[in-house]
Formats: C-alpha cells, sequence, structure tokens
C-alpha cells in the first residue's frame, strides 16, 4: 500500500471500495493496528498508538473478512467474547454484559439460537453471530470487512438498517464492501486502486460515481433509482444463445 492521507467523518457511515487487490483490507487492518505500519493513526482525536490495548479494545470494535472460530463454541460464548475488553481479568460476566450481549443478537436475529455451536450454524448464520459480537462491544467506532459476506438479500437489508440505527446513536462505521450498490448507501465513500486512494467524496456525488466508474474500468455504470443510487454491470452485445440439443429421456447414460 502506498502512502495515504486520510481523514474520516466521525459519526458517519464510510464504506470503502475499489476492485480486488485495491488494498482495501489492508487499509482497515491499519485502521485497526492490526498490520504494522509506518506514519500514524489517530483514533477520536488520540495517536492510536499511544492508547492502551484494553482502552483501544472499548473505543474499536473490528469484523474480520473469513475469521476462523472454534466450533465447539456456543453462539452466546462468542457473542460474549465482544465483552473482553469491559470485563476485569478472569471476571464473570456482569448484568451490562449480559444484557449488551443479548442485544446483539437480538439485532443480528441470532438470539434464538443462544445454545447452539457454531458447527451447527450455516455460513450466513455465523457472519450474523461474528457480527453480533463486534456490537456487543458498543464500541464508538465500528470497522467492518466484508460484512455481508454469505448474508441473503432480507439480512444484508437488515445490515443496512443496523448501520443506520448506529449512526443515528453518533457510532462511526467504516465498511470495506464489494456490493457497490450497498456501499452506495453510505455517507461517504473512499475509492481504491493500486493501494492508492484515487477518490473520497460524498455518495450522492457525481464526481464520486464517476471515479467508481473509472477505477472499474467502465464495466459499472451508476443509475438513480428512486431516492437511492445502485451499480449495475455494462453489459457488452449480447449474444444469441445457441440452440440446445434435443433432452434425452430420463435415465439416459450422460458421458462428459
Amino acid at each position: 500500500m502506498k502512502a495515504i492521507d486520510l481523514a474520516l467523518p466521525s459519526g458517519r457511515w464510510t464504506s470503502i471500495v475499489g476492485p480486488n487487490g485495491a488494498g482495501k483490507s489492508t487499509l482497515l487492518k491499519v485502521l485497526a493496528n492490526l498490520l504494522p505500519h509506518t506514519g500514524s493513526v489517530t483514533l477520536l482525536g488520540q495517536p492510536l498508538a499511544t492508547l492502551a490495548a484494553k482502552k483501544r479494545a472499548q473505543l474499536l470494535s473490528w469484523l474480520g473478512q473469513n475469521e476462523v472460530t472454534g466450533d465447539d463454541l456456543t453462539v452466546w460464548d462468542l457473542a460474549m467474547l465482544g465483552r473482553l475488553p469491559h470485563q476485569a481479568w478472569l471476571a464473570a460476566p456482569s448484568a451490562a454484559d449480559h444484557a449488551a450481549v443479548e442485544q446483539a443478537l437480538r439485532a443480528t436475529q441470532a438470539w434464538d439460537w443462544r445454545g447452539r455451536t457454531l458447527g451447527q450454524l450455516s455460513g450466513g448464520e455465523r457472519q450474523r453471530v461474528l457480527l453480533a459480537r463486534a456490537l456487543a462491544v458498543q464500541a464508538q467506532v465500528l470497522l467492518m470487512d466484508e460484512p455481508l459476506a454469505n448474508l441473503d438479500p432480507p439480512h444484508q437489508a437488515d445490515w443496512l438498517q443496523m448501520v443506520r440505527g448506529l449512526i443515528s446513536q453518533g457510532k462511526t462505521v467504516v465498511s470495506v464492501l464489494h456490493e457497490i450498490s450497498m456501499a452506495l448507501h453510505a455517507d461517504e465513500m473512499v475509492v481504491m486502486a493500486q493501494g492508492r486512494i484515487t477518490h473520497q467524496g460524498a455518495c450522492g456525488d457525481a464526481a464520486t460515481h464517476r471515479a467508481l466508474e473509472t477505477v472499474f474500468e467502465g464495466r459499472i455504470t451508476i443509475h438513480a433509482l428512486g431516492a437511492q443510487w445502485v451499480a449495475l454491470p455494462k453489459l457488452g452485445p449480447i449474444t444469441p444463445p445457441t440452440a440446445l440439443a434435443p433432452s434425452r429421456p430420463m435415465g439416459s447414460t450422460i458421458s462428459l
């Protein structure tokens, strides 16, 4: 990743987008202090490197991409891990911890499986539990790398509503997304390519739309749909389908 000068607004949702290999996840990990880097990162007016690990974990919540979890952990126990920054060493969870975990599991519609193990869950269900763990921290800043992975469209819509709720509470959300139409719902957008930031601006600005179309080499176009913006693939000439071979009767043999 190249030298970057970036300021993210607090109390807003910023989406980071760009083609594969653009450096999006690397940037997010630097913001979370998960990768070594030169220069400085400031969190809520304080140099990130000077914050004690526990304080940093209270202020900054992280949801990574393709996180590995133990299949024997229960949903409740995994979500409770989000409360560790608020607990004394080896202390039992408090009433506030229990309340925060229940609120997070209900927000992600995972409450009914709280006694199940992660090994019993589908990929989308597991993603919602990981999201619940991040929410249970109740941090001021949430960093999420591909939070919509494995989520079906209704639960993607739930995630969008949840993020808007966090912003209404004064939280700051920064997300890396491949779903450009979902990313366009954010307040701000950072467009990246080859380890550089090529544009930063409001999601509704024409300049942001042009930057998006450029970074994806004109293979998408941004359109208005009602009160929102959507990204559509730019299709080339349509080739008529070739004629299909006559269907075979059931039970016939097919060799590949």
